[in-house]
């Protein structure tokens, strides 16, 4: 008779233990795991909003970030940004991004990243990108296809641009569906306008968007450029490309000591 009992006893902790398993279980497999990053590097002070909030909250080392979250440097200030332990991304003072999507797998089943650099000097190390792969980081005026690259992108107050390849290559354009942004209304241009000849691939034409009604043209013609090794191009706040073509160690910018510590800090990884 005790012997029955204590069984019935037992065998209720372990099913409602066996049911708490279960629903957790559950839970965890109707919640996908959200992918992302960490800080792993601070100096002075940087801070994060997270998606939906209009709260800026104090970055850390170690601190995770997600996708629709954003991240900001301050005077005097760096950050260091490891992706799924596969890419890096640094930001200089007075930076801000905006992170879009973190290697979200989209109904064509690629993973998509997509970074917005809103102002300031980004430097980024991606590795290489498959087909079924894409990772973009745009400026108000540019987008930028990124695979196996090296790369600083420099956006000033009024969004020109500045984009700098130390290795690999970047395709860069103005077309708004690279940018995710409407276009402004602007006179036409040519989008060989300031290439150096010969110095980097491009720019291949585009169809360009329709033109409105009104007295004049006001559509920009769209462009892309394929930028290589040591090769720069630079954009104004309207999309017009300024000059592009190689750069060189010894330049006066490549001197700073925002571009000495990236460099010191890529070959730390690579040891």
């Amino acid at each position: 008779m005790r012997t029955g009992m204590l069984l019935t006893i037992i065998s209720v902790p372990l099913i409602i233990l066996w049911s708490w398993m279960m629903i957790a279980v559950g839970q965890e497999e109707a919640t996908p795991a959200q992918e992302g990053g960490v800080v792993t590097y601070v100096q002075g002070n940087v801070k994060k909003k997270p998606a939906e909030s209009e709260e800026w909250q104090r970055a850390q080392e170690n601190t995770e970030v997600f996708s629709g979250e954003k991240v900001r440097t301050f005077e005097e200030s760096r950050a260091e940004m490891e992706l799924q332990e596969l890419d890096v991304i640094r930001l200089a003072p007075n930076t801000t991004i905006d992170i879009i999507k973190l290697y979200e797998e989209t109904k064509e089943k690629r993973d998509e990243t997509q970074i917005n650099v809103e102002e300031g000097d980004l430097w980024a190390l991606v590795g290489q990108v498959s087909a079924d792969e894409s990772f973009k980081i745009n400026t108000p005026v540019t987008g930028s296809a990124i695979t196996g690259t090296t790369l600083r992108i420099d956006v000033a107050e009024d969004s020109s641009t500045q984009l700098k390849v130390y290795t690999g290559e970047v395709k860069i354009t103005n077309a708004p569906s690279a940018t995710g942004l409407i276009p402004k209304p602007l006179p036409r241009i040519s989008p060989t306008q300031g290439q150096a000849p010969g110095s980097m691939q491009g720019p291949s034409s585009v169809q360009g968007p329709t033109s409105v009604q009104g007295p004049q043209s006001v559509t920009l013609e769209e462009w892309v450029y394929i930028v290589k090794r040591m090769q720069q191009i630079r954009v104004d706040s309207r999309g017009q490309v300024l000059s592009s073509g190689s750069f060189s160690k010894k330049d006066l910018d490549e001197q700073s000591a925002w571009v000495k510590w990236n460099l010191e800090r890529d070959k730390l990884r690579r040891r």
